[in-house]
């Protein structure tokens, strides 16, 4: 099985001090670079977090903190990663819920302003669990017909991407329109395709802070566009604005805006929320 790609596609996978978005930090990011010629570009950095990698996570990865002392911080190899991603899709496992938003996250504390909604993010976890509804290695037993463990070290970046990369091209061999009778459980191998069937919610931001909502009008009828189709907007989905319109609150609150950048939420959600105000800014100053 070959990938059929219009762009390069980041098959990736990271370790971290934890699961924490917000306040953890990566100790290492594996990476393989699949370019739609089919080559390869493998990259593996181990990662110095600037603090103490906790017992169950050293035990879990094998990576200590001596392993770590003289490697560079993500800061140090922020631009390298910049420059070798850009143009990029991704692809990983559970990736959309944790991998994509901790790596925004460490760009961001970089000072880089990596957009991953201009990207396509493939995640061969939602494809397995919403086909046939379980971890990486029982992903690999399944499409791969092997035990991970007769193959990898678990619970390492680079050895963990690797079985990603198996899974994935074993997923699209599986569900390949020829394979399958049902039109349900066919995959086509295109890029938009499995960007679309990873998403397995609204979040506008990686944390679900800021969510899509269909636009109704006075009557409660959905309000469509040229084509046909239903117009979202971006509402709140926590605090005491949940369900309001972003923009109707920034216009009614503007002290809302100046609360969240300087209270404890994720750099992403920050981000989303400032593209926000100075998109509607533009359109204002425009009219």
């Amino acid at each position: 099985m070959k990938l059929n790609l219009t762009k390069p596609l980041i098959v990736f996978d990271l370790e971290s001090t934890g699961l924490d978005i917000v306040s953890d930090r990566i100790i290492q990011i594996s990476y393989i670079k699949v370019y739609p010629n089919q080559t390869e570009e493998r990259g593996n950095l181990l990662i110095n977090p600037g603090k103490a990698i906790p017992a169950e996570v050293a035990e879990l990865t094998g990576i200590h903190d001596d392993d770590v002392a003289t490697a560079p911080t993500f800061k140090a190899v922020a631009a390298q990663l910049e420059s070798t991603f850009k143009g990029c899709d991704f692809a990983g496992f559970n990736s959309n819920h944790f991998d994509i938003p901790l790596l925004a996250e460490e760009f961001l504390r970089a000072g880089i302003d990596f957009d991953f909604s201009k990207c396509r993010l493939i995640d061969a976890q939602t494809i397995f669990h919403k086909m046939e509804k379980r971890n990486l290695a029982a992903a690999y037993k399944f499409y791969c017909g092997r035990k991970m463990e007769e193959d990898f070290e678990a619970h390492r970046a680079d050895q963990d991407t690797e079985a990603t990369y198996k899974v994935l091209m074993g997923e699209l061999d599986m569900y390949a329109p020829g394979r399958q009778e049902e039109p349900e459980r066919q995959l086509d191998n295109n890029m938009d395709v499995l960007n679309e069937f990873s998403k397995n919610n609204n979040n506008v931001d990686f944390a679900g802070r800021i969510v899509w909502k269909e636009m109704k009008d006075a009557q409660g009828k959905p309000i469509l566009d040229k084509d046909g189709k239903s117009q979202m907007q971006e509402v709140f989905n926590f605090g005491k604005y949940k369900g309001w319109a972003v923009t109707d609150v920034l216009h009614r609150d503007s002290g809302y805006y100046s609360w969240m950048l300087a209270s404890e939420f994720t750099n992403n959600t920050k981000q989303v929320l400032t593209r926000i105000r100075l998109r509607e800014f533009n359109k204002n100053n425009n009219h």
